[in-house]
């Protein structure tokens, strides 16, 4: 009878001490910045903010309290600034950048050039028109905001193999007009206008451990190597990061990626940072422990490798997520909806916050 009672009174002091401990986290998480615990480990965390951050207060303040660097989300991007022909529209990039400038937040301008959002005016312009538009449009944008970014995504997914193009390339309208050469022209046109704001060529599916990702990993190691023979000053690649379940991942043929990547002397950023839960089981508690442990694992190994400087999630609570957006147009009714980020429709930290946190503690730079 005494050794049972002893170990109920163990297992109450367990039960107890890991109540103590939970509750000691929720307090940390209701207190502590994101940013600030990253930035004491080496890192920068930051995140995308749409325009709805000037909509709802509740989540501009998360963004005030827990990033330390922003990432525009559709404010520079061509859609955004010259969505019809006529004068460019800088209205919402100014915005965001006033925003970020009175709380001491840098911001980085995504994304100059990418053969995707680009609105049906310019597409349907002759060659000779999209390649003078082309390199005006650089100038003019690129210039507005000379020493006024922290960097600029200058090239935004060269990638994709499923449009079948020689090398693994993304078609478009670019592509069309100038060929392969659109992109090492985006990086010189931009760096005669800017001298100083970090250029970074931004990719996708890196992540992927199959024929999709290894093909894009080969071909954005290429481009890389390319523009830096041909002078071109790229100074960060970033890798987008949004974690995709379905598709398997290798941790370490990823961190050999991204260490030859390092080798090439530039910096790396996860630029989009997110976990796509569809492949997860319904019950929250259960999904967002595993998406929780999907961003724990990838980040504790990206982490270590010294060139990995910054971490960025794409938007920072679950209903402002694109996946989010998709889901509702596909289903207005839809009871179930994606849990890919650290904060909750309730502005609350969820798992994957604290997955974060010790990810960043764990790999602390020296």
């Amino acid at each position: 009878m005494h050794v049972m009672r002893t170990r109920r009174q163990m297992m109450s002091m367990i039960a107890g001490a890991t109540i103590a401990t939970q509750s000691k986290i929720a307090r940390a998480a209701a207190t502590e910045s994101l940013g600030a615990i990253a930035a004491s480990n080496g890192f920068v965390f930051g995140a995308a903010a749409g325009p709805v951050v000037f909509n709802d207060l509740a989540y501009r303040e998360l963004y005030q309290k827990h990033t330390r660097i922003i990432t525009t989300d559709v404010a520079m991007k061509m859609g955004t600034i010259a969505p019809q022909d006529g004068p460019k529209r800088f209205e919402s990039a100014d915005r965001l950048l006033q925003f970020c400038a009175s709380n001491k937040i840098p911001m980085r301008g995504h994304c100059l050039i990418w053969n995707e959002w680009v609105p049906a005016w310019i597409k349907n312009k002759s060659k000779s028109e999209r390649q003078a538009f082309f390199d005006g449009y650089i100038e003019d944008v690129v210039g507005r905001y000379v020493g006024k970014l922290q960097s600029w995504d200058v090239v935004n997914e060269p990638f994709w193999p499923g449009h079948k193009a020689p090398g693994g390339y993304r078609l478009g309208p670019w592509y069309d007009a100038f060929g392969t050469d659109y992109i090492k022209r985006a990086f010189q046109r931009a760096g005669a206008v800017d001298k100083t704001t970090k250029f970074v060529l931004n990719e996708a599916q890196t992540e992927r451990d199959d024929d999709v990702g290894r093909a894009v990993r080969e071909g954005l190691l290429r481009l890389v190597d390319e523009l830096k023979h041909a002078g071109v000053r790229l100074d960060v690649v970033g890798l987008q990061g949004h974690l995709q379940p379905r598709y398997p991942h290798d941790p370490a043929r990823f961190a050999d990626f991204v260490h030859a990547l390092a080798e090439r002397k530039v910096d790396i950023y996860i630029t989009e940072f997110d976990v796509r839960d569809d492949t997860f089981p319904d019950d929250i508690k259960t999904r967002d422990a595993m998406i929780a442990d999907t961003a724990e694992k990838f980040l504790t190994n990206v982490l270590r490798i010294p060139a990995v400087k910054t971490v960025i999630a794409w938007e920072l609570a679950d209903n402002y997520s694109f996946y989010t957006d998709a889901a509702r147009k596909k289903n207005p009714l839809a009871e179930r909806l994606p849990r890919p980020l650290p904060f909750d429709q309730d502005m609350k930290p969820k798992p994957l916050w604290f997955a974060m946190a010790r990810a960043f503690e764990k790999a602390r730079k020296a």
